[in-house]
């Protein structure tokens, strides 16, 4: 059987930078959990950071990144490119099947395990099953309207949650 859930948006917008993350885990075709918490705030609340995929591997994984942007002085750019290095040729770390999500009030990351770390032209960013649904409701909405950026991110999830069956209506939101 395989896990599938999530659905994690993030977009910065004047000065407010919104992350969202659905409550869904559904284990083959069972809804095994409606909510879930699949983001956070960490480094003093002055970053965003999300996960899809396993809790265990994302939780050693959020770990390791704080660490990684004490290390770095909170440097978003710096942190998450040393994390993707470490991901992908740590024995241990290869083995972790997740992708985070990470975000400050500048900049947005996507992170992947195989040294992929992918900054977006326009700040919309999405990972999980319903990614491709969400982002294209935010982007859509920030491009045609003046929506504020927790609205954007609030509407979007909505909508990926009407189209994604693996995306709950039972959604958290953090800003900063």
């Amino acid at each position: 059987m395989i896990w599938r859930s999530t659905t994690i948006l993030v977009v910065s917008k004047d000065g407010k930078t919104v992350m969202a993350g659905d409550g869904q885990v559904t284990y083959g075709s069972t809804v095994m959990k409606h909510g879930a918490r699949k983001i956070r705030k960490i480094a003093d609340g002055q970053v965003l950071a999300g996960f899809a995929g396993s809790v265990a591997d994302a939780m050693a994984l959020f770990d390791r990144f704080e660490s990684k942007l004490r290390e770095w002085g909170g440097n978003l750019a710096k942190a998450a490119v040393e994390l993707a290095k470490d991901w992908r040729t740590d024995r241990v770390l290869r083995r972790l099947e997740a992708l985070l999500l990470v975000a400050d009030k500048n900049n947005v990351f996507i992170i992947s395990g195989t040294g992929e770390v992918i900054q977006p032209d326009d700040n919309v960013a999405a990972i999980g099953s319903g990614a491709p649904y969400a982002i294209a409701a935010a982007r859509a909405l920030a491009r045609n309207t003046n929506l504020d950026a927790r609205t954007i991110v609030e509407k979007s999830m909505e909508i990926a949650s009407e189209i994604c069956i693996y995306t709950n209506k039972n959604i958290t939101v953090e800003e900063i």
